[in-house]
């Protein structure tokens, strides 16, 4: 088995629960709030953080620029890398971009299609799906010192990269087959852990996880935020694959404004606990409440 590549392979190499968290670049070139929330918030809680690529296909800065500015601030990133803005030249340079800049984690997806987004006039590009970006990592990291492109001729770079890989799944998606068959085609492409979209239901997630052990990754549950009944009631009607149970939505709905990051914190916590056996950590989606974190994993571990 050759070397880790990144500190979070390494923590998971060592079965250590790690913690991953989440930031989104602005819309504009203000990121300085940004960095110091994640510095102050997630360095030195979280192995990792993730940089959204232009999250739910809303225009905003490169994902590439926020996971340099982690870097040099001493934390870790995860390069969240989407195929629906690039064609397979763009997406094989940024890689290499990525490399160059010191990044070492990439999170392969293949992002939600032009229309959701604020420019919903925009042509999507998907020349490649998270499938094939994974193969199209691998090819780069091929050979010893020069890797191969995506048209395949050997020798053709001059110094590869390696890169730890990711992908995502839906747990609790309402037909479950496909999301493990998929993931099942990431994994052969090349992803070496995973991150699930939001759970919120342990007995369904410990379910896929039995149905998934053979492929031998390790697994993040993802973990969203939920600020409000209003907000848990409306992932309920708009985001497939992601099913709040009633049990969340009431205590919500009787926490009192003041309490309501307090018992979302409690919920989230709780949420972990029962998980935490059967996965090799939790992904932390905070939307804006990065500083909730390290009470998040305070809970998580209790």
């Amino acid at each position: 088995m050759s070397e880790p590549v990144s500190k979070l392979e390494s923590a998971l190499r060592a079965g250590t629960f790690v913690f991953t968290g989440e930031i989104g670049p602005p819309k504009g070139t203000h990121i300085e709030p940004v960095i110091h929330e994640a510095v102050a918030s997630l360095k030195g809680r979280c192995a990792a953080v993730n940089v959204t690529d232009i999250q739910t296909a809303v225009m905003r800065a490169s994902s590439v620029a926020g996971c340099k500015l982690l870097l040099d601030a001493g934390v870790e990133p995860v390069l969240q890398m989407v195929c629906r803005d690039r064609n397979r030249l763009a997406l094989q340079s940024d890689l290499l971009g990525a490399h160059i800049l010191g990044i070492r984690n990439v999170l392969a997806l293949t992002g939600d299609h032009t229309t959701l987004g604020d420019h919903p006039q925009s042509m999507p590009v998907y020349d490649l799906d998270s499938v094939g970006l994974l193969e199209a990592i691998v090819r780069l990291e091929s050979g010893t010192d020069m890797g191969r492109d995506m048209k395949g001729n050997p020798n053709q770079l001059d110094g590869s990269p390696r890169f730890f890989k990711g992908c995502c799944v839906t747990p609790c998606a309402e037909v479950v087959d496909p999301q493990i068959i998929k993931l099942e085609k990431k994994v052969a492409a090349g992803a070496q852990f995973v991150q699930t979209q939001a759970v919120y239901d342990p007995a369904a997630f410990e379910a896929f996880m039995r149905n998934v052990e053979s492929l031998k990754v390790p697994v993040l549950v993802g973990i969203v935020m939920l600020k409000s009944a209003a907000m848990a009631k409306y992932m309920n009607r708009s985001v497939p694959g992601v099913v709040v149970p009633e049990w969340i939505i009431t205590r919500l709905t009787e926490a009192s404004k003041e309490d309501r990051q307090k018992v979302s914190i409690e919920i989230c916590g709780q949420l972990i606990r029962q998980m935490k056996s059967c996965c090799q950590g939790a992904h932390l989606m905070t939307l804006g409440w990065d500083h909730c974190v390290p009470e998040i994993i305070a809970a998580a571990e209790a």
